[in-house]
């Protein structure tokens, strides 16, 4: 499924009916208060993430990127930086799945 358009273009049109797994979309709605509301996230909210399987460094890592996106978007919206095509963003896209965030020309171990 990783990859799939179907996938994109149902979260996209409603994640509460997505093809995502539960423990995903608890993530993602995890996500959407961090990305909204980052001041109200309580300590409740992780236990709802626990529960869903989700350790403290996989949440520190969704936070994280979370946190990056935010600062990156901002920053070129700021700066005036040209947005990309749809094919750019489909072939960075493509990239980042087969070799990850890494630049290295070498694939992600594993």
């Amino acid at each position: 499924m990783l990859g799939s358009k179907e996938l994109v273009a149902s979260v996209l049109a409603d994640l509460e009916t997505s093809l995502l797994s539960e423990p995903e979309k608890t993530l993602l709605r995890f996500l959407k208060k961090v990305n909204h509301e980052s001041y109200n996230v309580q300590p409740a909210d992780i236990e709802v993430l626990h529960a869903a399987g989700f350790t403290d460094e996989a949440i520190y890592y969704a936070i994280t990127a979370c946190a990056l996106f935010n600062f990156y978007n901002r920053w070129i919206d700021a700066s005036g930086v040209h947005a990309m095509s749809d094919e750019a963003h489909a072939a960075g896209a493509k990239r980042s799945a087969i070799h990850g965030y890494s630049r290295s020309s070498q694939p992600p171990p594993g």
